[in-house]
């Protein structure tokens, strides 16, 4: 599969949802609230606007799923599923650890990713059978030697069920508990692919949540998976596992799920 002119075009929507979103950030824009109270913005609709704007020429064959207006059906395997704001929260207290995801999926499976940080000018990109780029250079995993020296992160304790949270703890008990992190969204998964985390859990995920974040974390070493360490695919329920260190997967996985109460 010959993904350059894709990778080609994923720099350009990256591109156009970044030039979108930068005019209202930090700017005391109002946000409206979706049934599910998550805040979403102008700055959101702007960016997909851009983005699907750009496929419609581009890619007209290919199904496109956005989170803020649904799915526009194609012909064919080709999927693009988009984020424009990951981070909707963090975005809003003006905390630039937001990211644009773009991800092209290929028969449900994710062959193609982009984590873009607008604000800082953080671009990670990731592609099946290559190495993920962090602006262009080579970003990597880092080795984790024992589950006690793991840094584990999550976006926060209000996405996990209260079952889940007693899984979650039931992992997280056994990592480097004083370096926990909390909150993050997407940004965490590109720390994890630059080596600066070793495993973050969460639940809850939809498919643009996590769709973009396989090929960036997996290019870069690292390892995706749901909770019973089965790779994610657009049938997965969003209950997520990213490990930069594959060697650790099999003894969090049963951490995780061997749960006694």
């Amino acid at each position: 599969m010959n993904l350059d002119d894709d990778i080609a075009l994923a720099h350009r929507l990256a591109d156009a949802a970044g030039a979108a979103i930068r005019p209202y950030f930090r700017s005391g824009v109002a946000s409206e609230r979706k049934e599910d109270a998550s805040p979403v913005t102008l700055a959101d609709r702007a960016a997909e606007e851009a983005i699907r704007a750009i496929l419609d020429v581009e890619r007209p064959d290919d199904t496109i799923i956005g989170e803020e207006f649904g799915t526009k059906a194609g012909k064919g395997n080709r999927t693009w599923v988009l984020d424009p704001i990951d981070g909707t929260a963090g975005f809003l207290a003006g905390r630039a650890i937001f990211g644009t995801l773009i991800a092209l999926l290929v028969d449900g499976w994710p062959v193609l990713g982009v984590i873009d940080q607008p604000i800082a000018g953080e671009r990670w990109i990731g592609a099946s059978g290559r190495p993920t780029l962090f602006n262009g250079q080579p970003a990597r995993t880092r080795p984790c030697r024992q589950l006690s020296d793991a840094t584990i992160a999550t976006t926060g304790p209000h996405y996990f069920t209260d079952h889940e949270g007693e899984h979650f703890m039931a992992l997280a008990a056994k990592t480097d508990y004083r370096r926990m992190v909390m909150g993050g969204d997407c940004y965490n998964y590109a720390m994890l692919a630059s080596g600066h985390l070793d495993i973050i859990c969460e639940s809850g995920l939809k498919l643009h949540d996590w769709a973009a974040l396989v090929p960036v974390v997996e290019g870069a070493g690292g390892v995706m998976c749901d909770w019973n360490g089965d790779p994610l695919h657009a049938g997965s329920e969003g209950h997520v596992l990213a490990f930069g260190d594959p060697a650790r997967q099999e003894e969090a996985v049963e951490a995780l799920v061997c749960h006694h109460h």
